[in-house]
């Protein structure tokens, strides 16, 4: 089975849209109604959902909490968006999405690019 990804806020339309055209399963926080959310609350809610969270905010230091304390959590996929382009995200983010399901991720932050 597919990964399916979770995009915060902070994640351009142009990597949703990127991904969709390749089949990739994503919904956004601006379509889950969760974009004023907390961070901790965001990974819960992609947790919940069974989805790997895609992120260009500094949500590396709540995953590292959880994984120091035992909290489960689904991923955390990190891109700094002055490092990594748009193309580049959607590139390795298809792969992911299509080589891995959520347990192969669970409880781990995955840094792009790959």
């Amino acid at each position: 089975m597919a990964l399916s990804l979770y995009m915060d806020q902070h994640v351009p339309r142009a990597i949703t849209n990127g991904l969709r055209l390749r089949n990739v399963d994503v919904i956004t926080a601006y379509e889950d109604q969760s974009h004023e959310w907390d961070d901790p609350d965001l990974l819960d809610r992609a947790t919940r959902l069974g989805r790997a969270l895609f992120t260009h905010d500094d949500l590396l230091q709540e995953a590292t909490r959880r994984q120091k304390v035992g909290i489960h959590f689904s991923s955390v996929i990190f891109a700094h968006q002055l490092r990594v382009t748009i193309g580049q995200c959607v590139e390795d983010l298809a792969i992911i999405a299509s080589i891995a399901d959520i347990s192969d991720v669970e409880n781990q932050v995955i840094f792009l690019p790959l």
